[in-house]
Formats: C-alpha cells, structure tokens, sequence
C-alpha cells in the first residue's frame, strides 16, 4: 500500500509539471512571439532566420578579461563562448566604488573601459552593476571615515563623474544596491539620499536608467519588504527605471510558486524586471561553501532541469525583460559548480540546457515561399532577423512594442 501511494504522488507531481509546462508554452508563444509579414513575388523561396533575442539572456562579465590574471588562451575562449551565448552583459565587479576607488583619488577607470569598449564592439548592452552599495561591509574604510559634509560631497562626485564620464553608453545602474539588507548611507545622512543619489546620477546623463537591485526577493523570503520599499521610493519621486530582483537564494533547486507570486507581485509596478545575478545551483546549495566539492553526473542533469524550468516560468511572464547569469565558466565563476563550462571549456549538462532553450527551442528558422498573393507570413520570437528571398537578404528587427513586421521585397 505504501509503495502505491509513493506512486500516486510521484505520477502527481509528473502531471502537475507537465500542466505547468503546458501554460509555460502557451504564455510564451503570447507575450514572446510577434509576427513577420515578407511581402515578395508569387511562388518566391523565402527564408527568415534569427540573429538574436531582443530579450536578455546574458551573463556577468569578470574583470580577468582586462588584466593579465587569466591566461591568454582561456580570455580568447571566454569572449567568444560570451559572444556565442549572451546578448547582453553586466559588469560582476567593475564598476563598483571599492573596485574603483580603493584608495581615496585613486581612480581605476581602465578595467571599466576595457569591458565596455569590448562590448560595444560587440553590440551587447551593459549594466553597471553598481553605483553604490550600501551594504557596510563593502564601504571603503576611507569613505566611512568623512564626516557627514564630506560625504555627502563625494557621493555626489562619484555619481555625477562615472554617469558623465560613460553619459549614453551603459545600458543601465544599479544605483544602490541591496538597500533592503542595509544602507548606511540613509543611517548616516538620512532617508533623502537615496532621491539625491537618483539625482546626482542623472546630472551627470540625464538618459541614465536607475534600477533598483536586491536579493532574496524572488524566493518569497523578503518579496514584502522590497514591494514596501519601492512603493516608498516611487512615493517620493525616485526615478526608478527597473526592478533588479537577483535570482541566486536558492539551493540546488528552487520554488517554483514562490517564483512566479514574486514575479507576478512586482508586475503591479508596470516596471520592467530583470533578473540580474542568476546561479544554478544557487548559495543556499551545499557547492556555495564547497566550492571545490566534485557533482555527481546526476546532480549535473538536475542543474540542467532546474535552469530550465527556471528560465521558463521567467521567460514565460510578461514583465521579465531580461536573465543574467552571475559566471558561465568554472575558471570564472562564484558558485564554479552553476557552470555552463567546465575550466577545461567541455560544456555542462547547465550549458546544453541552456542553449538548447534559447537557441533551440527559443529560436525562429523557418523557410517557404510566398503565395499567390505574394506573401508568406510566419510567427517568430522577438528579436534580429535575417530575411532572404530568391538569395537576396535584408536584416529586420520583430519588437516587443511593434509586435509584427513587414519587410518587402
């Protein structure tokens, strides 16, 4: 009898992920895909093929690709499996104030420079992940011991000099990060300073997009607090951009109601959200303390199932504009084990489960011929695309905020 109801609730919950899986699809195959309209001659060859996501799927970039830290061989892989898989980038550590300016005047801005030169080359836009961070730990000594004048001061030069000096070209800030955790800022200088920090940012480039970044959100565990929080911010005329929720609190495996109540909670805000720091497994897992302990071949196949059924809920809901991994390579990353490659650059069961969603399963390739009217019409997921007809081709963009696109040829 035991062993029957073991399988009544394992068949259960087999169907009840199938049924989840089901509206996962139909809710993607709704607010992902648009319409490509290619007007051409009757009975012409048509080909539509996708160059890449208008969504984010992109990854954390290390400061080792500016610095002779990591060896010439592994930065030549590293760009381009980066390049292979992502479309867009946030800096890991980069733009952070410690990492800039360790030491009081002494200003590193070559590693910034480096990433965002490479990836503007590359066209993949990037988050400055942070402005500030008001954790205590991670303020600089030197900092800490201005008084309050001189704070207040260099918080605004700090702000106005990194948005004016890069005025355009990030993407997005983090303006202070993890303010749900901590902010001795506010402690020492008041609850306005969060607004003033907004405004000195936009002082400096008045187009720079201000979000909000924190942790422990999409689990559930400080979802109420982070709601409170911006409720409060958007009150008092913070101009915030987008919501930053960090999508590695789990451990190998995550909740998937907890995931979709915070996801559906923070759409109230009509404000996109991004997950900004995805890990699977994640630092509640037994590998964010043993960071060297070996995964069993099975524990890698749980990786590569978890990250996929991660990645559909959020793909599959409406608000989420984007996913970024925190690391993508072993020899690189701060959790090794939530990997896409291991050091020696072999692919994971993570990383094959990834690309075949986005590449894959994700991906428009189609090919027909026009009829009798002249047209051939396909649905396709958002984003660049080459069109081709009889051999001559045109690239095309399919937005979100179009919704279709008619090319003529």
């Amino acid at each position: 009898m035991k062993v029957f109801w073991i399988f009544i609730l394992l068949l259960a919950s087999v169907l009840t992920g199938h049924t989840q899986g089901i509206e996962a699809d139909d809710a993607i195959a709704r607010y992902r895909k648009g319409e490509i309209v290619v007007r051409a001659k009757r009975g012409a060859k048509v080909e539509i093929e996708q160059l890449r996501h208008e969504f984010w799927f992109g990854c954390a970039i290390s400061n080792s690709i500016a610095s002779d830290r990591m060896p010439e061989n592994d930065k030549k892989l590293y760009k381009e499996k980066f390049l292979e898989n992502f479309n867009s980038a946030v800096t890991e550590n980069a733009v952070k104030w410690p990492d800039m300016e360790p030491r009081k005047g002494e200003v590193n801005y070559r590693t910034v420079d480096y990433i965002l030169n490479w990836t503007e080359e590359n066209k993949i836009p990037l988050r400055a992940h942070n402005l500030f961070w008001g954790i205590s730990n991670f303020i600089q000594p030197w900092v800490k011991e201005l008084n309050d004048q001189e704070m207040m001061r260099t918080l605004q030069n700090r702000a106005e000099t990194v948005t004016a000096r890069y005025k355009g070209r990030f993407a997005e800030y983090d303006l202070n990060n993890e303010m749900i955790h901590g902010n001795y800022y506010e402690e020492r200088l008041g609850p306005e300073i969060t607004k003033l920090m907004a405004q000195w940012a936009q002082k400096g480039d008045s187009g720079a997009k201000l979000f909000l970044n924190d942790y422990d959100i999409l689990t559930g565990n400080r979802l109420d607090d982070y709601m409170a929080q911006i409720r409060s911010f958007l009150k008092r005329g913070v101009p915030i951009a987008g919501i930053g929720v960090q999508g590695h609190l789990h451990g190998e495996t995550f909740d998937r109601s907890q995931l979709k109540r915070a996801l559906d909670s923070l759409a109230i805000f009509r404000l996109p959200v991004r997950i900004t720091e995805f890990n699977m497994p994640g630092q509640r897992s037994k590998y964010y303390e043993k960071r060297n302990l070996r995964m069993t071949p099975e524990e890698e196949q749980l990786s590569g199932k978890e990250l996929a059924d991660y990645f559909r809920i959020c793909f599959a809901h409406p608000a989420v504009e984007g996913i970024l991994m925190w690391g993508f390579w072993e020899g690189a990353n701060w959790i090794p084990q939530s990997s896409m490659y291991r050091r020696d650059w072999s692919i994971t069961p993570l990383g094959e489960a990834y690309k075949n969603l986005v590449f894959s399963e994700w991906w428009t390739k189609v090919s027909g011929t026009a009829d009798t009217k002249g047209a051939f019409t396909s649905p396709a997921f958002f984003g660049k695309y080459r069109v081709t007809v009889d051999g001559v081709s045109k690239e095309i963009d399919l937005t979100k905020e179009e919704g279709k696109v008619t090319v003529e040829f």
